[in-house]
């Protein structure tokens, strides 16, 4: 008989009740590892991504959005420069060819690229590969995608028996086979079974994670010995699903994500609970669930008889931090003296009426009821010390926590730069707020926000300091988001718009229209030829744009910037006609005459022969480069942007006035 796996910890409560833990549950290495490097990154930057959901967790999902980092589900979402981070499952090489100019964060689980590394091998020496797996399970689609000739995908005998049927007609022997890494080894006992039916030499890798087999079989020995098992775990997560399954062939089971879905009366009609985990589910959230548990069989109310709740009212007696409700029965300049229904005279000092100071003595009447927390009691000098303010704060927290639970936004002040972040007020209660999170974009100075009003979501809390974590970059975020949205829903060729020059390349400007960038290609910057954008625009310049061109697909904006009105040759056409004598400058020479620029963007050719009233042998010996001459226009072909332009006609003009 084979050891049994360790289990972690078994916890004893009343009543003979017990909860044990399975060592193994929870993040495993790949998930770990990704899922950390997911927060770095967030922490690093403002402009990244997951493609698709990091792991199988939505509660993960949802804190790194709160961070910034979305999910978003193709390549196609995602534009250059912009942080990409791979997930845990992998994905195929044609994503990465897609995300070519972003820059790619490779979270993909080391099991996984190894099964990545054998399909690319095993199929470029012309073997067939089979995939044992969810054909719909990303993990599985990544490895698909890295095979570079034939293969196929199975998760049931049927399929594998028709696979293996048509391999064979089509007399195929060299086979190789690899496994989804959370393939239950049930399953792949049978689906192996049928493979040596038909192939003995077939070439087989065991690519189930250890991780999971271990996972498994722990979980396995606990539903054996166990009246209920807790399995926790994302509805999407394969190993959790897989976990739920044989765990509900030894007891009953009950596959929940978070605390919440605890059912208080099926653990009530049990004594001994084991709990696994799924490999994508965060430690503080089975943590939750475990303490929930320990609460519920913990604190059952032992029923009472009449007499003894009497009694029990008859005895209660004040202490630390009980609640109770006060009338105003005298007011000091220093404190206000409440009736509680004790024996005792409340009092309650002016400091303990508000945080901030907004309530004084003076701000209560005698008669108004109020509700308190007790702060000291002395028995000895008949005197309980009672606050408002710690109540508030409970009420505040309480608030604070509810935001966390439910994702709502909250308002508050700036009121303390420190070490790392910033102080938000939120109604007496001060958020933490770090300083990668205090803004959308990098700030080097928060004292730039000091004073002023924010709205901010809680990312995190700690119960036993009372302390709240928050982001007003999840905020930002999603308003930005919801900017982007509105203008690819109204966006259209043609459109102006007002925006900020971002940033300048070699090639161009880029815009900020309102949470979406476009391009001013450098030959939109100016009619006439420029060697920078920087001669015509420059970083923080509002500039008007119209929409020249979309590519929704891809998400690109290409901007015009030149003003037709503002085209030279519409100008030439409007100020120059034919038989305009103007002053014009030699830009360059040739054997057959000069070009001069007319205005700025246009140029004529005076031909040789119009040059001088004589013949002349060479261009140079009456004209350079630079000269400025008068010059009259004796021809206009606007289709092809010609102009011709005669020297002589002005010296003919001038002795025909004489």
């Amino acid at each position: 008989m084979s050891e049994q796996p360790a289990l972690q910890k078994t916890v004893s409560l009343k009543g003979h009740r017990t909860i044990t833990l399975a060592s193994s549950a929870g993040f495993c290495y790949g998930v770990k590892r990704a899922v950390d490097r997911a927060f770095e990154i967030a922490a690093q930057t403002s402009d990244a991504v997951t493609l698709g959901p990091i792991i199988h967790n939505p509660q993960i999902v949802q804190r790194l959005q709160d961070l910034g980092v979305p999910s978003v589900s193709s390549p196609q979402e995602t534009h250059p420069g912009q942080t990409v981070i791979i997930r845990s499952h992998g994905v195929a090489q044609s994503v990465y060819d897609q995300l070519d100019g972003r820059n790619i964060v490779d979270c993909t689980c080391p099991h996984v690229a190894r099964i990545h590394r054998i399909a690319r091998e095993v199929t470029e020496q012309g073997m067939v590969l089979l995939i044992a797996g969810n054909p719909d399970h990303p993990e599985v689609q990544g490895i698909v995608g890295h095979a570079k000739g034939e293969v196929h995908v199975f998760q049931d005998e049927k399929t594998l028996t028709e696979i293996l049927e048509k391999l064979r007609r089509e007399g195929k022997t060299e086979i190789a086979v690899v496994q989804q890494t959370t393939l239950g080894q049930l399953l792949w006992k049978n689906l192996q079974s049928i493979i040596e039916k038909y192939y003995t030499n077939i070439k087989k890798f065991d690519t189930i994670c250890n991780a999971t087999n271990l996972r498994q079989q722990e979980a396995v020995a606990l539903a054996q010995k166990s009246d209920l098992m807790i399995v926790i775990g994302g509805r999407e997560s394969s190993n959790t699903q897989k976990l739920y399954e044989i765990c509900a062939q030894n007891c009953e089971t009950i596959a929940i994500e978070t605390k919440t879905e605890l059912d208080k009366t099926r653990i009530l009609r049990h004594n001994n609970i084991g709990v696994t985990a799924g490999a994508s589910t965060p430690a503080d959230i089975i943590k939750e669930v475990l303490t929930t548990m320990s609460e519920i069989l913990e604190n059952q109310e032992e029923e009472l008889t009449f007499a003894e709740l009497f009694e029990q009212s008859q005895t209660e007696k004040l202490y630390n931090g009980k609640r109770v409700k006060g009338i105003v029965s005298n007011i000091t300049p220093n404190e206000i003296h409440v009736d509680i229904g004790a024996k005792q005279t409340g009092i309650v000092p002016a400091s303990e009426l508000s945080e901030n100071g907004d309530l004084t003595p003076d701000s209560f009447k005698i008669g108004d009821e109020i509700d308190l927390v007790v702060v000291k009691v002395n028995d000895q000098e008949g005197v309980v010390t009672l606050s408002k303010k710690r109540l508030d704060a409970e009420a505040n927290y309480t608030a604070v926590c509810k935001a966390y639970e439910d994702g709502t936004v909250m308002t508050g002040t700036v009121t303390d730069v420190i070490k790392g972040g910033i102080l938000v007020n939120c109604n007496g209660l001060k958020v933490f707020v770090p300083a990668s999170l205090a803004s959308d974009r990098r700030t080097e100075d928060l004292s730039v926000l000091m004073g002023k009003e924010v709205q901010f979501k809680v990312i995190e809390v700690n119960d036993r300091r009372r302390r709240a974590v928050g982001s007003i970059k999840a905020v930002l975020n999603e308003a930005k988001k919801a900017k982007q949205e509105e203008f690819w829903a109204n966006v259209e060729v043609g459109k102006v718009y007002t925006g900020e020059v971002k940033s300048i390349t070699s090639y161009g400007a880029f815009v900020d229209l309102g949470g979406v960038d476009g391009m001013i290609h450098i030959t939109e910057l100016s009619w006439t030829r420029i060697k920078s954008p920087e001669e015509v625009v420059h970083v923080g310049d509002t500039v008007e744009v119209y929409i020249k061109d979309i590519d929704t697909e891809k998400k690109k904006i290409s901007l015009g910037y030149k003003k037709a009105e503002d085209n030279p040759w519409e100008i030439f056409k409007r100020d120059y006609p034919v038989d305009t004598i103007c002053p014009v400058k030699i830009v360059s020479i040739t054997t057959f005459g000069a070009f001069a620029q007319i205005i700025p963007g246009v140029d004529g050719l005076i031909h040789i022969s119009q040059i001088a009233n004589e013949r002349i042998a060479k261009v140079s010996d009456k004209l350079a480069v630079g000269d400025v001459v008068d010059a009259m226009i004796i021809d206009i072909d606007y289709e092809k942007k010609k102009v011709s332009l005669s020297i002589r006609a002005t010296l003919d003009a001038g002795s025909d006035e004489e």
